[in-house]
């Protein structure tokens, strides 16, 4: 049996109240799930752009003789969102490391559902002309906001409520969110798509999969309202923790090495995933002819083979190590780069398939201990911050901006090699940045 909890102590931002061990460890489950279901929701939201920005949002919002210059168009509002997640870094790292990760976690949950459905009821710019890509690209901004918030803060509820010996794992779990919004995402374009036929998808079918973001924000935020704080952010009252009062700052006079560090470490796996599900749904079809439904089927199997691996593979990160599961990841994927996308020449679905089922799963293996490296890195009071930052950074420089480099590069050299070497020198680049990275398995969190 637990031992009963003291006496809670006054909410300060100094002192802040703590939380039972035992009875953390205890919800642990229920922790994760929740930090899921943000991660999950958020992710689709991204992932449903991402695909309308391969389909249809070009001609909408940005309308052009051109259908390179209409994609380049789309693909920049979509990297546009990428920029402002350093400053969702900056406001919800300060959030979540001075008064607690779960508002932080609730803040972008809400922002992130209110961008969405915004989008959805957005003008074309048959109808307002100018003034809608403007207000895509500033909702693009909101959308971006709350990501730089939403990934640290759930991976750490969920890591600081783990038993011991089990952090990978959980803080994994929130880790399946990216590949679940995809498939989600995916289950109801696919049947749009179908129903309304593309003509239908491309006039107004599109924003059903915004404004379905409604039902899942409402789910979202009801589950994590009833979640509790993390153990490890508060302290007793009289030995209250030194908080920084703008930790990013603090993070960055104090640990810039490790930070550069941890986001060549993510950098690879950040462009596998977001040239897999986003860049080659359009390029695909608009460049080789593949059909969109069977570039869409691919990348789903690919993300559910990814899911598949996730668990089992923080797993053994909490049995053998961190660095050793990440580093075959990683080795994979370099050696699986080129082969990968070479598969889309052949233009055959089966290949296509099982080449993306490989190359997601070998993404998974670096991607899901990544959850508990990251934030193993840095002490509790940069904790939030520090992870981040770490992957947001990743995220923006390997992931948001991929889709651009590749539609460039095709540009210039008209074969999917180009995208294989392209993300092959990024993995490399994360293998170099493991291996000069410690292992953290045994590191205290509550330090």
């Amino acid at each position: 049996m637990p031992e009963s909890p003291p006496p809670a102590a006054p909410v300060t931002a100094a002192s802040p109240r703590p939380a039972p061990t035992g009875t953390a460890r205890t919800n642990a489950p229920r922790v994760a799930a929740a930090s899921l279901v943000g991660t999950t929701i958020e992710y689709y939201d991204f992932a449903v752009y991402g695909t309308a920005s391969a389909l249809v949002l070009g001609p909408a919002f940005f309308p052009s003789g051109n259908a390179t210059v209409s994609s380049l168009a789309a693909f920049l509002t979509f990297a546009a969102a990428f920029l402002a997640r350093p400053l969702g870094v900056a406001l919800f790292g300060t959030i979540g490391d001075r008064l607690g990760r779960r508002r932080a976690l609730v803040a972008s949950l809400l922002l992130m559902g209110v961008a969405t459905v915004g989008v959805g009821l957005l003008p074309t710019y048959e109808t307002a002309g100018l003034l809608a890509p403007v207000l895509l690209v500033t909702l693009r901004l909101l959308q971006g906001v709350s990501m730089g918030g939403e990934w640290g803060g759930a991976v750490l509820l969920a890591a600081e409520h783990a038993p011991p010996g089990r952090r990978a794992l959980y803080a994994s779990i929130p880790n399946v969110g990216p590949s679940l919004g995809f498939l989600l995402s995916s289950a109801v374009i696919l049947p749009t798509l179908n129903i309304a036929g593309r003509d239908g998808f491309a006039d107004w079918a599109w924003r059903i999969p915004f404004l379905l973001s409604t039902v899942l924000v409402v789910i979202g935020l009801w589950v994590r309202t009833a979640v509790s704080e993390s153990p490890l952010f508060t302290r007793p009252a009289e030995a209250p923790a030194p908080t920084s009062r703008f930790p990013l700052g603090t993070l960055l006079a104090r640990h810039p090495g490790r930070l550069l560090l941890g986001i060549g470490a993510a950098l690879g796996g950040s462009a596998v995933y977001y040239l897999t599900i986003v860049y080659s749904l359009s390029y695909g079809p608009k460049e080789l002819g593949i059909p969109q439904n069977t570039m869409l089927t691919a990348a789903s199997i690919g993300a559910a083979a990814g899911i598949a691996v996730t668990l089992p593979a923080a797993g053994l990160a909490d049995r053998i190590g961190r660095r050793p599961v990440m580093l075959t990841g990683a080795v994979g994927s370099v050696l699986w780069a080129v082969p990968m996308y070479a598969s889309l020449s052949s233009r055959d679905p089966w290949l296509i398939t099982g080449a993306y089922t490989v190359g997601l799963a070998l993404l998974a293996l670096m991607f899901s201990p990544v959850a508990a490296f990251l934030p193993e890195l840095f002490p509790a009071r940069l904790r939030y911050t520090g992870a981040s930052a770490a992957f947001i950074l990743a995220n923006t420089l390997g992931g948001g901006f991929a889709p651009l480099v590749a539609t460039w590069l095709n540009s210039h050299w008209d074969s999917p090699l180009v995208l294989g070497f392209y993300t092959g020198g990024l993995c490399l680049l994360s293998l170099l940045c493991l291996l000069a990275l410690p292992e953290t398995r045994d590191h205290e969190f509550d330090a």
